[in-house]
């Protein structure tokens, strides 16, 4: 698995695995319990994680959907 967008809004979240979702690209929400340390701040980011062999296609499908700059570097 690598890592394909980190951050913490959860709108932004919420969109990103619809359209992982959308295209059946195996995926994992990291961290997403880190708000019990943190008192439910959403300080902490979140890291979504996609196959390796689909990295490339999720790239593509996020910057597609003009989210580019939401992706971390390769």
């Amino acid at each position: 698995m690598r890592e394909l967008v980190r951050t913490n809004d959860a709108v932004l979240l919420s969109f990103i695995e619809a359209l992982l979702k959308e295209r059946d690209i195996g995926h994992m929400v990291l961290d997403l319990n880190m708000s019990v340390l943190e008192g439910s701040l959403g300080v902490l980011p979140r890291r979504v994680m996609v196959e390796d062999e689909r990295y490339q296609e999720a790239r593509r499908l996020l910057g597609d959907a003009g989210l580019d700059k939401e992706l971390r570097p390769k």
